[in-house]
């Protein structure tokens, strides 16, 4: 619930000084690390902006095309780093613009601080001019949002929002100021913080969302009876979640998995986490998932969770998922223990601090016959990936071909769609926080927003963003921030002519009738890039792509291209909703769902 007043965190007073409710926003977030800021203008956020240009050395802000567009470049910037992405909007429509965002990060518990400027206090409730009571909008899609109501609350309040964003399981923070408090008139004594501070002062004063940021720890006991269970077990697998990348924990899953000789298997939002090459990585679980992933859980005797929801993406019918398992669930979040599947056991924690206690006291086991199984499973891919294209792009072949020359050092991020569920199952990620992509909320058009985040934390990284023709339409505008900022940024139009997620079901059990999902009509994204002064390539074939995309991976710069992928192109495996994840779709026979 949003906070209806919080107590001043203060520091030494001789430190003291009198400024404005504008300063002491640019003030705290200079306080909280802050060098970059998403967002777009308007009138009721004109104070801010207006001490934002007088502090120009000291942060710099992005103007991007469309609030959304901010949104999606503050969540790439912190998943891409680690660190808080922060995003200023207006009022009303520009409030309710990053809604959409927002959510994105919630669901895939990204840490980023949205500050939002309402019309003045004694005008609020009153219909007035661009007025939206956003804390109300955001409630369910906010870790913990606030309404300021007064100047002499705010530092203490953007504090709280940096702490509690960043904290525990990361979310996203809203912090809605009405204008009167960022005034220049509107003056409050304000005390720095000194390093170190922030901690005792935040648990002294803030009881009542302590839950927000407080990071449990498990008992000796509860470490030693998970490592029991694991030492036991003759079949065990792991599941790794997108808590593995948030906590930072990648180095130690690998020396977890390698020394217990355990095979991993990923959610989509773990597919960075554990190194594709690696003989122990099965790749991903679930709906899409490999073979291997999915039978492993099926016929594993201890499934060991670590950070991961269970997604209805992964279990499917959760009657049939790892039937014959013991389930041991670590993971940061309490409220996502048994929330799904029930557990064995469950240590709730930071997944860094817990498989560093864990592994010292883990067994080293051959498990020659566990893997060998697996081994053989892995080998069993559908036909339709080794088939040649003449007129036309392998999925596979495109995602390959990206890593053979932008290599393991490359961020990816991506839409939603086929291109994305293409990207996840052939691109071979070697590094933690190089796959950004959205996937609790599914958000299509989130790709180029977050390329330019990333971007922008990164900038001497290359940046790719893997988008299908249907989601890239969205927030294509966000192409002028490319240029004008000029970003080196490749997007990879994955060009199939079709909403192909929704064709794809439409196939297989609409009867083929391709209602609202064939994109028969522009943009030319060739002559849509050149508009933007940014580079367009065009690629028909397979020899074309690699040709273009070395020529504009080697340039430097932004580049737009446009691959031709066919209209019918499958996202093979599949499991039908519903279905257990063992009943996977490898090749497609339409007649059996006729």
């Amino acid at each position: 619930m949003p906070a209806k007043s919080v107590k001043m965190i203060v520091g030494k007073k001789e430190d003291a000084m009198k400024i404005s409710g504008s300063q002491v926003v640019i003030e705290c977030l200079v306080e909280q690390g802050v060098d970059t800021v998403f967002g777009y203008p308007g009138g009721n956020i004109l104070n801010i902006y207006d001490e934002l240009y007088k502090n120009q050395s000291r942060i710099r802000h992005i103007l991007t095309a469309h609030e959304q567009g901010a949104a999606h470049a503050a969540d790439g910037y912190a998943r891409s780093t680690g660190k808080i992405g922060v995003v200023f909007a207006t009022s009303g429509p520009g409030a309710t613009n990053l809604v959409t965002g927002i959510a994105t990060a919630y669901m895939d518990s990204s840490p980023i601080v949205a500050i939002t400027c309402n019309v003045a206090t004694p005008l609020l409730g009153k219909d007035t001019f661009q007025e939206i009571d956003i804390t109300g909008v955001t409630m369910p899609i906010t870790k913990h949002n606030f309404m300021v109501r007064s100047v002499e609350e705010l530092a203490s309040t953007i504090r709280a929002a940096f702490a509690i964003a960043g904290s525990g399981r990361p979310g996203p923070v809203l912090i809605d100021i009405p204008k009167e408090i960022t005034a220049p008139n509107s003056l409050v004594e304000f005390v720095p913080l000194k390093k170190g501070e922030m901690k005792s002062i935040l648990e002294k004063n803030f009881s009542n969302i302590r839950r927000a940021f407080k990071t449990a720890a498990p008992s000796e006991s509860q470490i030693k009876e998970a490592v029991r269970l694991i030492n036991s077990a003759k079949r065990p697998v792991i599941y790794a979640g997108g808590g593995i990348v948030i906590s930072n924990a990648s180095a130690e899953l690998l020396e977890f998995a390698e020394k217990a000789n355990i095979p991993v298997s990923q959610s989509l939002m773990a597919r960075s986490a554990f190194p594709g090459g690696h003989p122990l990585c099965t790749w991903m679980v679930g709906m899409h998932g490999t073979k291997a992933s999915n039978m492993a859980v099926t016929e594993c005797d201890l499934l060991i969770t670590l950070g991961a929801r269970f997604s209805d993406r992964v279990t499917s019918d959760c009657s049939k998922f790892a039937p014959e398992a013991k389930i041991l669930h670590i993971d940061i979040d309490p409220a996502e223990v048994n929330k799904n599947i029930a557990a064995h056991l469950s240590l709730t924690g930071d997944l860094k601090n817990i498989l560093s206690r864990m592994i010292p006291l883990v067994e080293s086991k051959p498990r020659k016959e566990w893997i060998s199984k697996i081994s053989a499973w892995k080998k069993e891919v559908p036909s339709i990936y080794s088939a040649p294209r003449k007129n036309s792009i392998s999925p596979k072949f495109l995602c390959e071909e990206i890593h053979r020359i932008a290599g393991d050092s490359a961020f990816i991020t991506t839409e939603v769609g086929e291109h994305q569920m293409w990207t996840a199952q052939f691109y071979p990620f070697a590094k933690p926080r190089t796959f950004i992509t959205s996937g609790g909320l599914g958000t299509m058009g989130f790709g180029t927003g977050a390329a330019i985040g990333t971007q922008f934390a990164n900038p001497k990284a290359r940046v790719i963003n893997i988008a299908g023709d249907g989601s890239f339409r969205m927030n294509c505008n966000e192409l002028a921030t490319i240029a004008h900022y000029n970003l080196p940024v490749l997007i990879v139009v994955v060009n199939n002519g079709t909403l192909g997620n929704v064709r794809l079901w439409q196939k297989i059990f609409y009867g083929k009738r391709y209602s609202a999902t064939t994109l028969d009509f522009g943009p030319d994204w060739v002559k849509l890039a050149e508009a933007y002064g940014i580079a367009g390539f065009r690629a028909e074939n397979e020899k074309e792509f690699s040709q273009v995309f070395e020529k504009a991976f080697k340039s430097k710069k932004a580049a737009v291209i446009d691959a031709k992928v066919d209209i019918d192109e499958l996202v093979l495996p599949m499991v039908p909703g519903g279905r257990a994840i063992y009943d996977q779709i490898m090749e497609l026979n339409l007649s059996a769902f006729n």
